[in-house]
C-alpha cells in the first residue's frame, strides 16, 4: 500500500519538484497552509508524513514570531497524532566551513538563520520523535509553477540564467559550494519515507563543488558565447560543505557529483533547445 503524504505548498519550487517526481510512488493530498491548520485532526490522523514548503516573508526577513512559523504550526497540529512531520530546513543555520557536521555550531548573522534554528528546536522539543529535519545545500532545478510570483529565495540557477539572457556570465574562480539537484532531493526523500526514517540530516553531495564546473554545465547545450565578467563586489563568496555521511549510511540511494552533473546538462538542454 502507498504511503500517504500531505503537502503543503505545492506550488513552490520545491513542493512542486517533490510533487512532479514523487506523486506516482505515493499517494498525495495537497494543501495551502490556511487550509491545512483548518482540517480536522480525523482527516489528517489517516496520513503518514506532512511536508511543508510553505513559508512566511516576514519568517524569512524579520526576527521570530510564532505565527509566523508555519513548520511549529504544523507541528501544534500533528502532536497527538502519528504522522510524522517533514521540515525543509537549510544549511545556512551552519557556519560555513568545509565538511559541516550536523552537531557543527551554528550560524546567526541573519533573521532566516536565526529563525531556523528556533523552529528545529521546538519541533524536536514538541515532537521528538516524529520529525524529519533535512539541512538542505544549495538545490539545482527549475521551476515547474512559472504562476508562481512569491517566490522568495534567488537560486544560484535563477542567477545563473538571468545573466545569460544578459549574454554574460560570472568569472567564480575558485569558489566552491555544495549543491544536490531537487530530482535527487526526491529520491532521498522517497528512500526515507519507505524506511520510515527519522532525525536531522545534511542533504548535499556531500564535498566540495566549484562553481565554474556548475557554470559549464549548465550552459553546456548553449551555442551562444557569452562574455565573462567580474562577481560584484557584494556577491557570496563563502565556501562551504556539509558532511552528509549520517544520512547516506541510512539510504540506498546513488548521490554523488556525477549524478549532479547529469541532471545540470538535462536542464541546460531544456532551457537552452527551448529557447530555439
Amino acid at each position: 500500500m502507498k504511503k500517504k503524504i500531505i503537502l503543503v505548498g505545492k506550488n513552490s519550487f520545491i513542493g512542486s519538484n517533490i510533487y512532479k517526481n514523487l506523486n506516482k510512488k505515493f499517494q498525495f493530498k495537497i494543501y495551502n497552509f490556511d487550509n491545512f491548520i483548518n482540517e480536522s485532526n480525523f482527516i489528517l490522523s489517516k496520513f503518514d508524513y506532512i511536508i511543508n514548503c510553505a513559508i512566511n516573508k516576514d519568517y524569512v526577513y524579520r526576527s521570530y514570531l510564532e505565527k509566523n512559523d508555519f513548520d511549529y504550526q504544523i507541528c501544534k497540529k500533528i502532536n497527538n497524532l502519528t504522522c510524522k512531520q517533514v521540515m525543509i530546513s537549510t544549511r545556512k543555520v551552519y557556519k560555513n566551513k568545509d565538511n559541516i557536521k550536523e552537531n557543527d555550531p551554528k550560524s546567526k548573522k541573519n533573521f532566516y538563520e536565526k529563525n531556523k534554528i528556533i523552529t528545529e528546536n521546538k519541533i524536536k522539543k514538541l515532537i521528538p520523535k516524529k520529525f524529519l529535519i533535512l539541512r538542505i545545500s544549495n538545490l539545482i532545478g527549475v521551476q515547474i509553477n512559472k504562476n508562481n510570483k512569491r517566490k522568495i529565495h534567488k537560486t544560484f540557477i535563477d542567477i545563473f540564467f538571468q545573466m545569460v539572457r544578459k549574454g554574460v556570465i560570472y568569472d567564480n574562480k575558485n569558489l566552491y559550494k555544495d549543491f544536490i539537484s531537487i530530482n535527487k532531493l526526491a529520491e532521498i526523500l522517497s528512500d526515507l519515507f519507505h524506511k520510515n526514517i527519522s532525525g536531522t540530516y545534511n542533504v548535499s553531495i556531500g564535498r566540495r563543488v566549484y562553481l565554474k564546473d556548475v557554470v559549464s554545465w549548465l550552459n553546456r547545450y548553449n551555442n551562444s558565447k557569452l562574455k565573462k565578467i567580474q562577481l560584484p563586489k557584494y556577491s557570496n563568496s563563502d565556501c562551504f560543505y556539509l558532511n552528509n555521511t549520517k544520512l547516506m549510511n541510512k539510504i540506498n540511494v546513488v548521490n554523488n557529483i556525477n549524478c549532479l552533473k547529469k541532471d545540470c546538462f538535462a536542464i541546460s538542454r531544456k532551457f537552452f533547445f527551448r529557447k530555439k
